[in-house]
């Protein structure tokens, strides 16, 4: 096992999750929330701030939801995955550095640098997704996929730390208060980003040269190439069932990630103890995750993402009822123990059951159905808030997701899935 993990282009090719994690663990799911509604939105009611934060969320999803199966066609046909991926990665660390000159109360142009941060990031994960298939064999995708989603969860959660200590203490650092501290994290986040992105740069495969496609070629190519992986997709029963009970569960799972400590301080916690709170995650998750790939190994990936699912529905119910934020500490720990279980397993799955000479394409429109998923949680959960003026009726609507999308992933037959890509 180690000898496959320490191998040049599967390190390299899992630092990138330990690179991305921090837009991940410090913009997504702590930091930037907090700042956003106490900084940015200064003034504003809480269920208000908790409403543009799931929009900015949303747009950014829906503008994946629309470029993702069309990128992933694009890249395809000139198997170009790591330009593509790195491009949206510049993207996201441009956008994230930005935010260093927002001033207080622009929660706008915030919400918009912020947007554009997140629409870089979650592009660059569709094309590294679709590398594993450069540098792993399909009986070690789960392996593998929870080792990236390990090394993210460390990476992101030393980064974190830092960050905290930087908001807790500007003076040890020579800023004059916690929110010019706050705005350095961002650019921190930036070059965490880029420096850790650099190994995947040198020694994942390159891209095969000597394809040149013109940009009016690709975009027209890109849009006949969506109808056609739809088409495809839907030979493969079970690529698509997953594709649906995914788009269902991974919902829930993103809307927790987005807008945990958002809800925590809705109900009123201190945001400090949140970020202490997601910094715990950060750090279970780290060997959770790789361990969660092992007992993919053993007794199946779809078994994995089950025992995750039943997790989380009971932690919804648990946010509902929550009362002391040291549930919320508990609650943490538990998350982190499934969080990166069901993400690198459901990678591996579907890895599994895909073609391997379209995994840019049918990779596009994985992450399109999980994007589109985070286009309506955040909305969801801030929507019923906002109207309801209860952010705990907003986290419990979530529930629905889970258990929808366990029950369509019953009926995929995995062995058939895998029989089927490899005939086709």
């Amino acid at each position: 096992m180690w000898k496959l993990l320490t191998e040049k282009k599967v390190l390299s090719w899992a630092l990138y999750d330990w690179a991305n994690s921090a837009f991940a663990a410090v913009m997504l799911a702590s930091i930037f929330p907090v700042f956003f509604k106490e900084y940015l939105s200064a003034g504003q009611p809480v269920t208000t701030s908790t409403f543009h934060l799931g929009m900015a969320n949303s747009i950014a999803g829906v503008v994946i939801v629309l470029l993702a199966p069309i990128l992933g066609a694009i890249a395809d046909a000139g198997e170009a995955r790591k330009r593509m991926l790195l491009s949206f990665a510049a993207l996201g660390m441009i956008m994230t550095a930005a935010l260093y000159g927002v001033e207080q109360g622009a929660w706008l142009a915030a919400a918009t640098l912020y947007a554009l941060g997140v629409i870089g990031f979650m592009g660059s994960v569709i094309f590294y997704d679709a590398l594993i298939v450069k540098v792993a064999r399909p009986e070690h995708y789960d392996l593998v996929s929870g080792y990236g989603y390990s090394l993210g969860y460390l990476g992101g959660g030393l980064l974190l730390s830092f960050d905290i200590l930087l908001a807790l203490y500007p003076a040890w650092f020579g800023f004059s208060d916690s929110s010019e501290a706050v705005r350095f994290a961002f650019i921190t986040v930036a070059i965490w980003w880029a420096v850790f992105t650099l190994p995947l740069v040198f020694n994942v495969p390159a891209d095969r040269v000597g394809i040149r496609v013109s940009l009016k070629h690709a975009v027209t190519g890109g849009f006949r190439n969506l109808y056609e992986t739809y088409r495809d997709i839907r030979q493969y029963k079970m690529v698509w069932l997953f594709l649906l009970s995914y788009w269902l569960y991974i919902d829930g799972v993103d809307t927790v990630v987005r807008m945990a400590v958002d809800y925590g301080m809705s109900i009123g916690f201190d945001s400090n103890d949140l970020i202490v709170a997601i910094l715990i995650t950060q750090f279970v998750g780290f060997p959770a995750a790789l361990l969660f790939g092992l007992l993919g190994e053993r007794i199946g990936a779809k078994a994995g993402i089950f025992i995750a699912l039943c997790v989380y529905l009971l932690v919804t119910v648990w946010a509902y009822f929550m009362q002391d934020v040291q549930e919320f500490y508990m609650m943490a720990v538990v998350i982190g123990l499934v969080q990166g279980g069901v993400q690198s397993l459901s990678r591996s799955l579907y890895a599994r059951i895909i073609p391997p000479d379209k995994a840019g394409q049918f990779f596009g429109f994985y992450n399109m159905m999980g994007k589109f998923a985070a286009v309506i949680g955040p909305v969801l959960i801030g929507s019923v808030a906002f109207v309801t003026d209860s952010s705990r009726l907003g986290i419990l609507s979530v529930i629905i997701l889970f258990l929808a999308g366990a029950v369509l992933l019953l009926k995929v037959d995995v062995k058939e899935g895998e029989r089927i890509a490899r005939q086709l």
